[in-house]
C-alpha cells in the first residue's frame, strides 16, 4: 500500500473513532396516532426481529416500561464488530390526546374539517402545499373531498327525502324539510364508521389541530412540547449519554421542531455543553405546517432551532412517500433564513432497504410506506432505522457519511475505505 493510502486509512479510522458511540439516548416523538407506547414497542419489537434475521449482530431489546401519562421507555443494546452500544429509548406519549380527539362527536369533527379545508383555500395554503410537492396536496385534498363527499351523500338523502315527503305523500314544506334534515343527519351518523376507516376523522382531526398549533392557538400539543423540552433538557444535563437524539416521525418532525426550539428557551446552551445533540425528522410534515400564510408560531421554532450553529439537524425524505416533502429544503423552502449549516436532507430509498418481493406487497400502500422510516430492513443499506440509532457511529456521522453503506452498517470506516 503507498505512502498515501497509509495516512488516507490511518485518518478514516481517527474520524471513525470520534464518531464512536457507547451510549446514546433516544427521545421519540411520534405522529398523530391513537396506538401509543405499546403499539409502537410492538412494531420496533417486530422491527428488530427482522434486524436480527438479516445481519448477524447481537440485539437485546428489553420490556416497554410505561413511566408516566407523558413517556414510557425500553433500552436496546446492540454488539456490532465488537462494539456494544447502549441506547436508552423514551417514547413521547400523545396516543391520549389523539384519542380524545378521535372520540369527538361527529358534529364537532365535521365542524373542524370544514374549518380547515375553507381555512386552507383562503389563506392560499392549500396552493403552496402543492408548489412544494404536488404528491402531498393531492394526499391532502383526497381527505377533504372524502368530507365533503359524506356531506354530500347526505345532502342528497335530505333533498331527496323532502322531494318525497312533499309531493308524494303530501306533506306540508315545513314538516318535509323538518324530517328531511333528521334524514340527513342520520345518513351522517350511519356513514360515520365508513369515516372512521377511511381516515376521514382521523386526517382532519389531525390537521386541524396542526393548523391551531402553527399559528399560535393554544392546543394540547403545547402541554406535549413543554413536557419533552424540559426531559431533553434534564437529559442532556444528566450526562449519562455520548449522543441525544430527539426522532419525530410524520407530526412529530413539526412537534420536534418546536421542542428544540422550547428546550433552548429553556437552556440556550443546551448544544454548548454535554452530548451532541441531533435532531432527527423522519417523513415530516413540518413544511405543510409552515407553508399556512399565518402559521408564525411553526416558523418562529424553525428560525429558533435553524439559528443553534451546534445542532445537527437531518431531515430523512422518500420520494416513494407521499406524505412527505421529497427534495425540499425544509428551512428555506419556507422562507426562513438563515439557512441552517448543520442541516443534512438525507434522501431515502425505500427500494434499496427490502427484497424485491417485500416491496412489491406494500409499495401501493403509503401508510406502510410512510413507517418504514422507522422500520429495519431486510438487506443492507445506506439507511436502517434500528442500526441508526443503535449503531456504533454516532447519527450524525453516519447521515453525512450516507453514501458509503460498509461504514453505514459496521462502523469500521478503515474496512470500507479498502474495499473502495
Amino acid at each position: 500500500m503507498s505512502t498515501t493510502g497509509v495516512c488516507e486509512e490511518a485518518a478514516t479510522r481517527r474520524d471513525c473513532d470520534a464518531d464512536r458511540v457507547r451510549r446514546r439516548h433516544v427521545i421519540y416523538v411520534e405522529g398523530y396516532d391513537y396506538r401509543g407506547a405499546e403499539g409502537y414497542f410492538d412494531l420496533f419489537r417486530r422491527s428488530c426481529d427482522a434486524f436480527r434475521r438479516a445481519r448477524p449482530v447481537g440485539l437485546t431489546l428489553h420490556p416497554l416500561a410505561l413511566d408516566s401519562d407523558d413517556f414510557a421507555h425500553w433500552a436496546l443494546d446492540l454488539r456490532v464488530s465488537r462494539q456494544k452500544v447502549a441506547v436508552q429509548y423514551d417514547f413521547l406519549r400523545m396516543e391520549r390526546f389523539v384519542r380524545a380527539d378521535i372520540a369527538h362527536s361527529t358534529a364537532w369533527h365535521l365542524w373542524r374539517s370544514l374549518r380547515w379545508i375553507a381555512g386552507d383555500l383562503a389563506s392560499g395554503a392549500l396552493f403552496r402545499i402543492f408548489r412544494a410537492s404536488w404528491r402531498f396536496g393531492l394526499h391532502l385534498v383526497s381527505f377533504q373531498l372524502l368530507v365533503l363527499a359524506w356531506l354530500a351523500v347526505a345532502v342528497t338523502v335530505a333533498l331527496t327525502a323532502a322531494w318525497a315527503l312533499r309531493h308524494a305523500v303530501g306533506w306540508t314544506l315545513p314538516a318535509a324539510i323538518l324530517w328531511a334534515v333528521v334524514a340527513a343527519w342520520l345518513c351522517v351518523l350511519a356513514l360515520r364508521p365508513m369515516a372512521d376507516r377511511l381516515y376521514g376523522t382521523h386526517i382532519p382531526a389531525c390537521w386541524a389541530t396542526l393548523r391551531s398549533f402553527g399559528r399560535g392557538r393554544p392546543t394540547w400539543v403545547d402541554h406535549v412540547v413543554t413536557v419533552c423540552a424540559r426531559h431533553l433538557v434534564a437529559v442532556a444535563h444528566a450526562g449519562t449519554t455520548d449522543e441525544l437524539v430527539l426522532v419525530g416521525h410524520s407530526t412529530g418532525g413539526a412537534i420536534g421542531l418546536a421542542v428544540i426550539a422550547r428546550a433552548l428557551e429553556i437552556d440556550p446552551d443546551l448544544c454548548a455543553r454535554g452530548p451532541e445533540v441531533v435532531l432527527l425528522t423522519l417523513g415530516s410534515v413540518m413544511p405543510a405546517v409552515a407553508l399556512d400564510p399565518f402559521a408564525r408560531r411553526m416558523r418562529d421554532d424553525v428560525r429558533r432551532a435553524v439559528a443553534e450553529p451546534r445542532l445537527t439537524w437531518i431531515d430523512c425524505q422518500s420520494r416513494k412517500d407521499i406524505m412527505n416533502f421529497p427534495n425540499f429544503d425544509p428551512v428555506a423552502g419556507i422562507g426562513v433564513k438563515p439557512r441552517h449549516c448543520g442541516l443534512v436532507v438525507w434522501p431515502i430509498r425505500f427500494r434499496d432497504m427490502v427484497s424485491p418481493e417485500r416491496y412489491g406487497r406494500f409499495r401501493w400502500n403509503f401508510f406502510k410506506l410512510h413507517y418504514q422510516y422507522v422500520m429495519a430492513g431486510d438487506r443492507p443499506a445506506p439507511y436502517d432505522y434500528v442500526l441508526l440509532i443503535g449503531g456504533p457511529r454516532s447519527v450524525a456521522a453516519v447521515a453525512k457519511h450516507r453514501g458509503d453503506v460498509a461504514t453505514a452498517v459496521d462502523g469500521n470506516g478503515a474496512a470500507a475505505h479498502r474495499e473502495q
